[in-house]
């Protein structure tokens, strides 16, 4: 697998596991979860950016 799909599918499955931290801790009221759940979308989105980036470089 090239390395700009791995990005891109990583970066959309930290994106999903951050949006399920983020909406379980408005739910539970957990302020630390759903601050964990933020941070990690936006990882995911990063690291999914990344690899749009890489995969424009590979052409």
């Amino acid at each position: 697998m090239k390395s700009s799909t791995k990005d891109n599918a990583e970066g959309k499955m930290h994106q999903v596991k951050g949006t399920i931290k983020e909406v379980a801790g408005r739910i539970f009221g957990k302020k630390h979860l759903e601050g964990e759940g933020k941070n990690e979308n936006f990882d995911g989105k990063v690291q999914e950016k990344l690899g749009q980036v890489k995969k424009v470089m590979d052409e």
